[in-house]
């Protein structure tokens, strides 16, 4: 069963879902999203149901999107062009800043966020067609810079592999953001791009703790599992960085070090870092987590990210929203350059080849007149 209230007063809820409803989830509430002007609420009335709400599913639906890539002028982001090729991620990491997009589609950041799927089963066509267009410029085009590129669903969909395959025969260069071990699926296709220098993986590493990793990223692949996914893709010649993302103060920056020594021995070439951020609907969410999974370190973890946001939960602003900035702030970015700098970490980065592109159809001549 479900009511409808004015949103004026749904901040004050605490909407916690039975965890039996969210097993294997990250979120612990699934509020109305902020663009909806009446916020949902499920409850039981003991008649229809029988004593039981039904438990949070995974559903797919299909993005019709006519375009597939991005463009961004963020300063603080190290690539302008992305594709995403899933709108929503069932890793369901609590603290993923692609959360409060979902409210755009009419959903709810939290555990809408994690259930509610959308595919783009047109990507590597759509891809196909915006670089056959005369004045396209080939530069790097990073793959999931929002949502994971190799979440679950990614085993049956296969959109990335389609969009590699596009990539590839383009000779386009590509960069992957993910934390999931299916990347190395598509070994066949990033070693030889690897080789041209046209491809490159950072893989997301937060903790080496098993049971933390369990709790805030729960249908993520285990720190150990994305240990042996950098192996595998620097033993077959694709650059690897690791990416610490996000840095949890107080809950997991004592382990800056030991993430950073172990991505190296897998063979990890470079290594970057962000700071929790908490915009939106996340700083609600995060909380909700945090106190059920670290009561005891919740004040603590609370304080001091603000203590790198002027007193703030978050601060926006470019060059602040991934690093903050006071005394903690600069004692990490102390810590993560010295220990890249004794470990050899980022000395070898060559940007990307973008002169071997060769643009769909012709074999890459324009004819002069048509």
């Amino acid at each position: 069963m479900a009511s409808d209230r004015d949103l004026s007063d749904y901040p004050a809820m605490q909407d916690v879902v039975d965890s039996e409803r969210r097993r294997g989830r990250g979120a612990r509430s699934n509020r109305t999203g902020r663009f909806e002007s009446q916020a949902h609420e499920e409850f039981d009335d003991g008649w229809e149901t029988l004593g039981e709400l039904e438990a949070f599913k995974t559903e797919v639906f299909e993005d019709t999107s006519k375009s597939i890539i991005s463009h961004n002028d963020s300063p603080d982001v190290s690539f302008d062009s992305s594709i995403n090729p899933y709108r929503g991620c069932e890793h369901g990491c609590i603290y993923c800043y692609a959360r409060p997009s979902h409210c755009y589609l009419g959903h709810s950041a939290g555990l809408d966020f994690e259930t509610k799927l959308y595919a783009k089963p047109n990507a590597a066509v759509l891809l196909e067609r915006e670089l056959k267009r005369p004045g396209y410029k080939p530069e790097t085009i990073a793959i999931g810079g929002n949502t994971d590129p190799y979440q679950p669903i990614e085993r049956e969909r296969r959109i990335t592999r389609a969009i590699l395959e596009v990539m590839a025969t383009a000779n386009h260069p590509v960069g992957i953001i993910t934390k999931s071990a299916l990347v190395a699926r598509d070994i066949d296709i990033l070693a030889p791009m690897a080789a041209k220098n046209l491809a490159r993986v950072a893989v997301s590493i937060t903790t080496l703790d098993r049971h933390v990793a369990r709790a805030m990223e729960p249908r993520a692949a285990t720190p150990s599992k994305r240990l042996d996914t950098v192996k595998r893709l620097a033993d077959a010649g694709i650059p690897v960085t690791v990416m610490v993302a996000p840095i949890i103060p107080g809950l997991t920056d004592h382990e800056i070090e030991p993430i950073l020594e172990a991505a190296r021995e897998a063979g990890a070439r470079d290594a970057g870092y962000v700071l929790l951020r908490l915009p939106l609907e996340i700083k609600d969410l995060f909380r909700e987590w945090l106190r059920e999974e670290f009561p005891d370190r919740a004040d603590k973890v609370i304080s001091l990210l603000r203590s790198m946001h002027g007193g703030r939960d978050y601060t926006a602003h470019f060059g602040v929203r991934q690093r903050g900035r006071g005394p903690y702030a600069s004692q990490i970015a102390l810590r993560f350059r010295l220990t890249k700098k004794r470990l050899g970490l980022g000395e070898e980065r060559v940007p990307l080849r973008t002169d071997l592109f060769i643009r769909p159809g012709n074999g890459g001549q324009q004819l002069s007149l048509l």
